[in-house]
């Protein structure tokens, strides 16, 4: 499924592309947004593959907003009113460019070119930037893609839109562009636990715990208060065994 978000100022323009969205079975609605401000404030917390976005917006017009897009791997289709946008439009790579009133096959195309974009060429390594392996994964990092064990990874911090991986054989982490979320649903699988916000750790790694942090050598890694109750759990269960 690609994660969508649409963002128009019109109550109506915002009604017709959600039930084009529910008419494409590949479309999954992460949220409509009623200013470029809001959809910035849902990008923050909500992975979002493509959007569907009007050009002329109070505040923050779309063509401002789309330059915020480019180093977040977010595929842009603009929805406007005004082909005068359309040069400027393909200026800041947007995918499409769907000229108001446009119909549903309009948009179905444009969203077809956006599922080959994003699922095509890269199918093998995730939106995210990732590839998951049985004991290892693939990162895409400076232009490479780099393997990294996962019994060689002792934890992951996020910063922003990069995370950085430390292992056991590297001096300096491995850094890329991608979310956290991405790696806790399926890291979460393989033995690892997200202790706080900007952590993930290997829990096979874990050998000093003190005072609610994580030490890993010289590193003290913070266990916040909304993931304690979850690590704690896990330090009994494996104190019972």
């Amino acid at each position: 499924m690609i994660k969508c978000l649409l963002v128009d100022d019109e109550p109506l323009a915002l009604n017709v592309l959600e039930g084009y969205v529910e008419k494409t079975p590949f479309l999954e609605l992460v949220a409509r947004c009623n200013s470029a401000i809001e959809a910035i404030q849902v990008l923050e917390t909500q992975e979002v593959d493509l959007v569907f976005s009007d050009i002329q917006m109070p505040n923050l017009n779309g063509m401002d907003f789309s330059k915020m897009l480019i180093h977040k791997n977010i595929k842009l289709v603009f929805t406007t009113a005004y082909e005068q946008y359309a040069l400027e439009g393909y200026k800041v790579n947007a995918l499409d460019y769907l000229l108001k009133p446009f119909d549903y096959s309009e948009f179905f195309s444009a969203a077809n070119k956006a599922k080959t974009e994003i699922m095509g060429a890269s199918s093998k390594i995730l939106n995210s930037g990732v590839s998951y392996k049985d004991d290892y994964l693939f990162v895409k990092s400076d232009y490479k893609l780099v393997k990294i064990v996962l019994k060689d990874l002792i934890y992951i911090e996020g910063l922003k839109d990069y995370v950085k991986f430390y292992t056991v054989n590297s001096e300096k982490p491995i850094l890329s562009l991608m979310s956290m979320k991405s790696l806790e649903e399926e890291l979460t699988k393989k033995n690892f636990m997200r202790i706080h916000r900007s952590f993930i750790v290997n829990l096979d790694k874990i050998t000093t715990v003190e005072r609610n942090r994580i030490i890993f050598g010289s590193k003290y890694i913070p266990v916040s208060e909304k993931y304690k109750d979850n690590f704690q759990q896990y330090l009994n269960s494996d104190l019972s065994h």
